[in-house]
């Protein structure tokens, strides 16, 4: 059972991928795109009158499991993960891209935003960690 909901996740987590190349988590619009495809009827069947707000959604959902279809589940668990990647992701750049920063940003405003911006024009001469962290994040 636990092979078969591994194995689900990990084919879920590389359908949400697919067509998004370039970015390596999930954004919020398209989570919300995603589970409205794969989870609106069962939302529309167990959670219908729940608000979106703090996660009450997919904890209806995780506490009908049994009940929800298994694509929802797989869905939710992969969107669920890639958002946690991009929220970690953004909250780490700027440590990540600190020496990247220091080294090819000499002269820039020093507020995030310009940093960023310099960053993203200097993706070839940056580290391959700090270019992954700002495509995980979702700014490229």
């Amino acid at each position: 059972m636990l092979r078969r909901k591994f194995v689900a996740v990990a084919l879920a987590a590389a359908v949400l991928t697919m067509g998004t190349a370039q970015a390596a988590t999930i954004s919020f619009g398209d989570a919300m795109s995603v589970m409205a495809r794969d989870c609106g009827a069962d939302v529309e069947k167990y959670c219908k009158n729940l608000n979106l707000g703090n996660n009450r959604i997919g904890d209806c959902l995780v506490q009908n499991q049994d009940k929800v279809s298994p694509v929802c589940i797989n869905t939710l668990v992969a969107v669920t993960a890639s958002l946690k990647q991009r929220l970690a992701a953004q909250a780490s750049v700027v440590k990540v891209c600190r020496g990247d920063a220091a080294r090819r940003c000499t002269g820039v405003v020093q507020k995030d935003a310009h940093i960023l911006d310099c960053l993203i024009k200097a993706q070839r001469h940056v580290t391959n960690k700090c270019n992954a962290a700002i495509t995980d994040a979702g700014w490229r």
